[in-house]
């Protein structure tokens, strides 16, 4: 892939092997791929979806991690239902990372990428050390298969992430930035946060989004350049710290819509890419 590469985020749904297309339909040839259903993890249906992307010529540069029951309605809904903190749902979890880890070794792809879930503030507390010990489990099973962890940012301050990272202390530890979740959860202003981050970020998303402006809610995602991220200044920010990596755009909303502004967002993209 050439620098900077262009593409989407894919979310594949109940039906993956109609949702790869959407990668050509707008016009990119590489993606960071959702969770697929189970059935699609192994067997005759990992094959299936295997040999479709090698026909399509679609480049799959990351597998997301989606775990069942998550919820992203509101921010303290976040805090109960999403990623690995939550000590009820984490063994089960921690095992499906595992099986996702797998299953994008299979596909020949080295990064996987989670939402871990609100890393907790007090770094004394036990919960705190819980997760590390978890992320540090994540890490050990991808490094055999020389493959990277990433975390996706938004749920807290980048000086928070930046020491649960050297807390971690494992050196296949990523960064997957994405810009406009800083400023969905109000967990800081996205440029001063990428520097600071810069030598872990392997991935971004490329986002737009506007704060919050009741505590508890999320902000409002927006169309690429339309947000308060500052996308000109995110993408000269990128290349300040010698980012290189796909420039993967995500719009969660569904239908000819996203199409439309994931397209629009590629035509900006490559304008300020140069």
């Amino acid at each position: 892939m050439k620098k900077m590469a262009i593409g989407i985020m894919l979310g594949v749904g109940d039906n993956p092997m109609e949702s790869i297309q959407k990668v050509l339909d707008v016009g990119v040839d590489n993606a960071q791929m959702g969770r697929p259903p189970d059935e699609y993890l192994s067997g005759l249906k990992f094959n299936e979806l295997k040999k479709a992307i090698d026909e399509k010529g679609i480049t799959i540069t990351t597998v997301f991690c989606g775990y069942d029951g998550e919820s992203y309605a509101d921010i303290p809904t976040v805090q109960k239902t999403v990623g690995l903190v939550n000590r009820n749902t984490r063994a089960e979890r921690l095992k499906k990372t595992f099986e996702i880890a797998d299953f994008a070794e299979k596909l020949g792809v080295k990064r996987i990428a989670a939402h871990i879930g609100f890393v907790p503030e007090d770094t004394s507390s036990a919960l705190y050390r819980e997760v590390v010990d978890t992320i540090r489990k994540v890490a050990d099973y991808c490094k055999p298969k020389k493959m990277v962890f990433a975390l996706e940012t938004g749920q807290e301050a980048a000086e928070a992430l930046l020491q649960f990272i050297k807390d971690v202390n494992r050196d296949n530890i990523r960064v997957n930035f994405d810009p406009a979740n800083m400023i969905l959860y109000g967990s800081g202003e996205p440029i001063p946060a990428l520097e600071l981050l810069g030598k872990y970020v392997d991935g971004v998303h490329c986002k737009d989004g506007k704060w919050p402006t009741q505590k508890g809610e999320l902000g409002k995602e927006y169309p690429l350049g339309q947000g308060d991220v500052g996308i000109d200044k995110f993408i000269a920010t990128l290349k300040k710290i010698g980012y290189e990596g796909p420039l993967t755009i995500e719009r969660e909303i569904t239908g000819e819509e996203q199409k439309k502004d994931i397209i629009e967002a590629i035509e900006l993209l490559k304008k300020l890419r140069g």
